[in-house]
């Protein structure tokens, strides 16, 4: 069987039966190459001869010679197994490999937090009475009572900020809202911004809308310029670490989570739609317990 006709065959069943990019047919095409490639180099004829050893063989090859990640690695193997179904489906080769072959576990890896007496001090160093300094108070009081995304920070607007029930109706990933409390020392640091700074930054855009966030001439915050307002704070504050908003967010989980808060909750706090994704949490939380475990218990 001629390798090169049958990945050909295959990428236009991908275009012209399934309608799938022209980039994901050039990443498909370059993963099969790939393999075919090493497959001639070990004396083996594709497709028909290949056996699931080979592909083991392969993929070990990939990872530890080559040093391609797990999640990359993912990629590639859906490509074989798709390319594998298809011609066991047309009875070009004698059965489909590739289908026991299991998908490389990507790994894990913890997020940056601020332990709380960084995060108290990068609070309390803002002084709010200077230029901004109540905006940027607020801000990043903000970011680490209530877990938002900067994206959310950014789109918050005064009509769902509600400062007397303490909550902040926001707009996360896939368009979907959720409420979400507010402390009261972000409350306090809000209500001191929105009374006392945000009316005279508002009167120098006369377009300016109801976001609760505005820049020095009464505009919009950007993303960027948040990113810019948290790294210039740390900064000043004396924080060596590399301080960004979704370290505050990361920072607002791990502390929840240390001081007894239920997973779940944290789940819909940060607005996850999959409790996987929170549970990355419950790693960073077995390493604190570790460590107070090792300097409390007397054979620690």
């Amino acid at each position: 069987m001629n390798s090169g006709a049958a990945i050909d065959r295959f990428i236009r069943h991908l275009a012209t039966e399934k309608g799938l990019s022209d980039a994901y047919q050039v990443s498909v095409r370059r993963s099969l190459e790939r393999f075919a490639g090493w497959l001639s180099a070990e004396g083996v004829s594709p497709w028909g001869n290949v056996a699931i050893d080979h592909l083991s063989r392969y993929l070990a090859h990939r990872r530890k010679g080559e040093g391609v990640a797990a999640s990359s690695l993912r990629v590639e193997l859906i490509a074989l197994k798709i390319f594998f179904r298809f011609l066991a489906a047309r009875g070009e080769i004698p059965e489909d490999v590739a289908d026991k072959i299991d998908a490389p576990r990507v790994e894990r890896y913890l997020p940056d937090t601020l332990a709380e007496p960084a995060i108290r001090g990068l609070l309390e160093s803002i002084d709010t009475g200077t230029p901004l300094g109540r905006r940027d108070r607020a801000i990043l009081e903000l970011l680490y009572a209530s877990g938002l995304r900067v994206s959310e920070l950014t789109g918050a607007r005064m009509e769902n900020l509600h400062l007397e029930e303490g909550v902040i109706r926001v707009t996360g990933k896939g368009n979907k809202t959720r409420l979400v409390p507010v402390g009261k020392a972000a409350l306090r640091a809000l209500r001191d911004y929105i009374d006392h700074e945000r009316p005279a930054l508002a009167l120098r855009n006369p377009r300016t809308e109801s976001e609760v966030f505005l820049s020095q001439h009464g505009k919009k915050l950007t993303t960027t310029r948040i990113w810019q307002i948290v790294k210039t704070r740390a900064k000043r504050a004396g924080i060596d670490a590399n301080v960004y908003p979704h370290l505050m967010r990361h920072s607002f989980a791990t502390h929840m989570l240390e001081n007894g808060a239920d997973l779940r909750v944290i789940q819909e706090l940060l607005g996850h739609a999959d409790i996987a994704t929170t549970q990355i949490y419950t790693h960073v939380d077995q390493r604190h317990l570790r460590r107070v475990h090792k300097q409390f218990h007397p054979r620690g």
